[in-house]
């Protein structure tokens, strides 16, 4: 197998990704160069530190840096539960060089976000301190690394430090306890049972972090930080690495650890054959939900032949998220929406999750059809047409990642080789990927992918919960789900996968391309103006921040807001309804698989005082982009009754969640306090939803894309003019232009939202039932702008809340 170079050839970063050759592979061979990673200078000092530095110029005069440590919350002692999180909050707070919270105000005197859980996260397994700084001044850069020097060993831990910060992590304790958090840790628990993570939630015990002792946080502190166990990332707009190699060096060279490093331990997660259940019920639940999960050991990624499971995994993945998709948009579907993922829960564990969200009383129709899925893959697979369409967006992804490869983040960067050192997870380069993914990716056959799904079988470390307002469905009644579906499978009772048949054009017969009627440049800001035949008018601008993306926008003023009273609730409902049924022409469901291999999402909204479309797609798939847009002014929405059925099903499981929420019921408090009970900032009721008109809905969202001539559309991006103007003329200037104007507003002439905001001090306890207290505080004031000065002023606002912010 030919490896490309480190420094690629100039000729060869021209090269598009489709004159990629495709590569002679070894599945035995290594990934890159392991175990140095790619691109990055990589090194080792006598203490044990590991470092990565990589120079990258986006953005400019910028530094992404980490401090990786391999410690976390699975290493604490039964009295120290919750510390390795506190060391964290202390490491901001004080070290032997850096006193008085210095470090806060060096971050905040260079403009950069700091704080414990801005700057640092802790896991089960790890600890990870990140600052983004700038570097035009060498001695920021330097002060920078001395900072991630100090957490390394000099966090200074009193009983005065540990004073200050125990009613910050008290207070993200108790901002955990909530619907979503109690969830999430009972699931934990049971994700985890039998080993020492199950009691190892990084947040701790409410008793330990109140009333841990300084001495007891110390000795966590100097038993595991030390440097063999840590590493240094560092990537920016560097002048060159071997400055910055030599800084880590000065201010990390000299640390010693205390004491003999102890090997860090492995906890093992014990594997099971029954499945496990559980029935949680949550009063603030917001809605109810079905999770299974299929626990097994992570997998290596060490060569090729791994590194090619790997895509016919996410393969997998793809194809099942795309039926389940579908099944979502059918008449009566058993969830509102269902997805799988793969995620690495601790370093020994692994899981595919495989999460749907149902209407109350539906998390037993949800599991079955779940399950019955997956059995429907082991039973007949996927077709070789699903796997075509998964290659093709699979292959359009690793294409974009290529073409943009000198645009990447620091902080992509950087998180990629914080990976390399906690996970062993190989940095190859981008050029190497996409060459790799190009050749493997059509090897991989749907009977390749089908195999994944034994792995998702409920004998296989498989965890399966509900999650409900109320109490309806039961243990037993889960097992007897699992065993119906087993059944079905064992006698091959269940029915290949039905494909319904797919248009090949989004735009089956090409309109006549419109003329440019009026054109003007503007040579100051590298913008031209057109104006088209139908009245449109069409802004563009070539850039290269991005070699991969082009952005429009079109908007027209007049929304919402000219609505009466009585039409509001309907009409708001329009764009929710018309993405239900297809507002381009085709369902949902049919038109992912139209745009299959294409990158190219448009939307479209309606907002109070205008109606907009908007874009984001690769250069080469302009014309599908601008195709779409055309069928949004083309396409007559009707309402069908079984998707509206489904849009206010989910619109009323939707208002009464957040009834069960209590921090909703206060928001909407709140609101209705502010606006003076205004039908436009109130929260809808059900039964205002059961009186929403779909055709009243459905027309009103077909009258606001319907005039060409009231919307202006500016682009920007990856442009060549001699492409895209052909095709702006036939798409855009092919709109047809209705007789009478439709929703023609001038922008001075709109009418303003109607509220009424509190004429003198009102204050207002808001009191609602909660499973573990809480409270919450808002201060609100009211602010006049003017037209002149407006966005300043809203500029002025901004920075003053985040001065207020740290206070």
């Amino acid at each position: 197998m030919d490896l490309i170079a480190g420094e690629s050839s100039k000729v060869l970063r021209k090269q598009g990704f489709r004159s990629l050759k495709l590569m002679s592979v070894d599945m035995e061979q290594e990934l890159g160069n392991e175990p140095e990673p790619f691109g990055a200078d990589y090194g080792r000092l006598d203490n044990g530190l590991v470092y990565y530095v990589r120079r990258n110029s986006k953005p400019r005069m910028r530094a992404a840096l980490a401090l990786a440590v391999k410690v976390g919350s699975v290493l604490e002692e039964e009295d120290q539960r919750g510390v390795a999180h506190i060391v964290e909050h202390l490491a901001f707070s004080a070290t032997t060089r850096y006193t008085n919270h210095d470090i806060v105000k060096f971050l905040e005197s260079i403009g950069a976000e700091f704080g414990p859980c801005q700057n640092a996260m802790t896991t089960a397994d790890e600890t990870i301190y990140e600052l983004f700084v700038p570097v035009d001044k060498p001695e920021l850069l330097s002060q920078a690394i001395s900072i991630l020097a100090e957490f390394s060993s000099e966090i200074r831990v009193s009983n005065e430090d540990l004073e200050k910060e125990r009613g910050a992590v008290m207070e993200e304790y108790r901002g955990n306890r909530n619907a979503t958090g109690r969830m999430q840790d009972s699931h934990w628990q049971l994700m985890m049972e039998g080993s020492k993570y199950a009691e190892r939630l990084p947040i701790g015990l409410e008793k330990v972090i109140r009333s841990v002792p300084a001495a007891t946080v110390k000795q966590f502190y100097q038993k595991w930080y030390h440097l063999c166990n840590m590493a240094v990332v560092a990537v920016g707009d560097f002048p060159d690495t071997k400055t910055v190699v030599d800084l880590i060096k000065t201010h990390f060279e000299d640390k010693r650890s205390s004491s003999e490093p102890p090997e860090i331990p492995m906890f093992p997660v014990p594997s099971h054959e029954e499945t496990r259940f559980s029935c949680f019920v949550e009063s603030e639940a917001a809605g109810s939900a079905v999770m299974i999960s299929y626990k097994m050991p992570v997998s290596d990624l060490k060569t090729v032949k791994d590194y090619r499971d790997m895509l016919a995994e996410s393969m997998f993945l793809h194809a099942l998220n795309q039926r389940l998709f579908k099944i979502s948009r059918r008449k009566d579907p058993p969830f509102f929406a269902c997805s799988v993922a793969a995620d690495v829960l601790v370093s020994p564990l692994k899981a595919y999750i495989m999460s749907s969200s149902c209407k109350e009383k539906g998390t037993l129709a949800s599991l079955e059809s779940m399950l019955l899925e997956v059995a429907r893959v082991r039973l007949h697979g996927f077709s070789e047409r699903e796997i075509s369409v998964v290659r093709a967006l699979m292959m359009s992804e690793i294409e974009s990642a290529y073409l943009e490869r000198d645009q990447v983040q620091s902080t992509s960067l950087r998180d990629e080789y914080i990976q390399h050192f906690l996970h062993k997870e190989p940095v190859i380069g981008i050029e190497y990927e996409a060459q790799l993914q190009k050749t493997l990716l059509p090897q991989i056959s749907a009977s390749d992918v089908s195999k994944y799904s034994e792995k998702l079988r409920t004998s296989c470390g498989c965890v399966i919960k509900s999650m409900e307002p109320k109490s309806a469905a039961t243990i037993d009644d889960m097992r007897s789900v699992v065993s119906k579906v087993n059944s079905l499978e064992e006698e091959k009772m269940i029915a290949p996968w039905d494909e319904e048949k797919i248009p090949e054009e989004v735009v089956s017969e090409k309109p006549t391309p419109g003329d440019i009627t009026h054109q003007l440049e503007y040579p100051e800001v590298g913008v031209t103006e057109l104006t088209l035949s139908n009245g449109m008018q069409v802004c563009y601008k070539s850039t290269d921040f991005l070699d991969d993306q082009v952005l429009f926008t079109g908007f027209s003023y007049g929304g919402l807001s000219e609505l009466p009273e009585s039409d509001y609730i309907s009409c708001s409902m329009g764009s929710t309804i018309a993405g239900e049924i297809g507002m381009f022409g085709y369902k949902p469901s049919m038109l992912m698989d139209m745009l299959a291999g294409k990158r190219v999402e448009v939307s479209a909204r309606l907002g109070p005082y205008m109606r907009t479309f908007s874009c984001d797609c690769s250069p080469t798939d302009l014309e599908t982009a601008l195709q779409l847009v055309y069928q949004l002014f083309t396409t007559n929405v009707m309402p069908q009754e079984e998707e509206v059925g489904i849009v206010m099903q989910m619109a009323e499981e939707a208002v009464r969640a957040r009834e069960r929420d209590p921090y909703t019921v206060f928001a909407n408090r709140v609101k209705e306090l502010n606006y003076g009970n205004s039908y436009f900032f109130r929260p809808i009721r059900i039964s205002e939803l059961r009186k929403v008109d779909p055709l009243k809905a459905c027309e009103y969202f077909n009258s606001c894309f319907r005039d060409p001539s009231t919307f202006t559309v500016v682009i920007v991006g990856n442009l060549d003019p001699t492409i895209a103007v052909p095709l702006i003329l036939q798409y855009l200037g092919g709109i047809p232009k209705p007789p009478q104007p439709v929703l023609n507003f001038n922008r001075d002439d709109l009418k303003g939202l109607p509220f009424t905001f509190p004429t003198k001090i009102t204050r207002e306890f808001v009191r609602s039932p909660m499973v573990e207290a809480q409270c919450s505080v808002q201060l609100c004031f009211p602010v006049q702008l003017t037209n002149g000065t407006m966005i300043e002023e809203i500029h002025c606002i901004g920075f003053l809340g985040k001065l207020l912010r740290p206070r």
